[in-house]
């Protein structure tokens, strides 16, 4: 099986997906999609994601799928990415949900307004970074303590956390007083089949 998967390849989101099928060895074809020039509103694509959002992963003729926590928990279903012990495998949920839900709204919308929209002096940015701050306070104080976010083993708890974290500063957000989250950063980029994510202007 080859998938298809329609992202932007500097989306935070959609490098998720593109790091576990690396990660995994899954064959895959990359779909780049025109985010920007409203390629998500089409009729086409919205029969793939009624909610018109990337990153979409086509398993097959009939079957699509959205939202990137719930893709990279399917491609990585059955690997080393996720725990085989039942509480674990809910901690790595747990750390996927704080990432969608106080962590990625602030640096991953802090980003968007100055690395896609250009606009540094848009007035929602002090409200993301102070939520981005809180959100590495709390990774920092976890990670001071371990090497991974669960069970002390790498899995997709720690590739939803980084895809956005490593590119911090493009949300101009400063790690240097975050010496836990840089050691763990270095330990996910060390990691077998890694690639990195393009830059937004590439």
């Amino acid at each position: 099986m080859t998938y298809q998967v329609h992202g932007v390849s500097a989306s935070g989101n959609c490098y998720k997906v593109r790091l576990v099928l690396e990660q995994l060895g899954l064959p895959y074809v990359w779909r780049e999609v025109d985010m920007m020039n409203g390629a998500t509103r089409t009729d086409a694509f919205r029969k793939l994601n009624p909610n018109g959002k990337v990153p979409v992963l086509v398993i097959d003729d009939e079957t699509a799928l959205s939202e990137s926590g719930a893709i990279i928990s399917y491609l990585a279903d059955g690997s080393p990415l996720i725990p085989a012990d039942r509480l674990e495998r809910a901690q790595v949920l747990q750390w996927m949900f704080f990432e969608q839900y106080s962590h990625e709204p602030f640096v991953a919308v802090a980003r968007f307004i100055l690395q896609f929209l250009k606009k540094p002096d848009d007035a929602r940015l002090p409200e993301k970074l102070a939520g981005s701050y809180r959100a590495l306070d709390v990774m920092e104080q976890h990670l001071a303590t371990r090497t991974y976010f669960v069970g002390e083993r790498y899995s997709i708890a720690d590739i939803a956390l980084y895809a956005y974290t490593h590119v911090a500063d493009e949300a101009n957000l400063d790690l240097s007083r975050y010496p836990a989250i840089r050691a763990w950063l270095d330990r996910v980029r060390s990691q077998p089949r890694h690639v990195e994510m393009p830059g937004v202007d590439q």
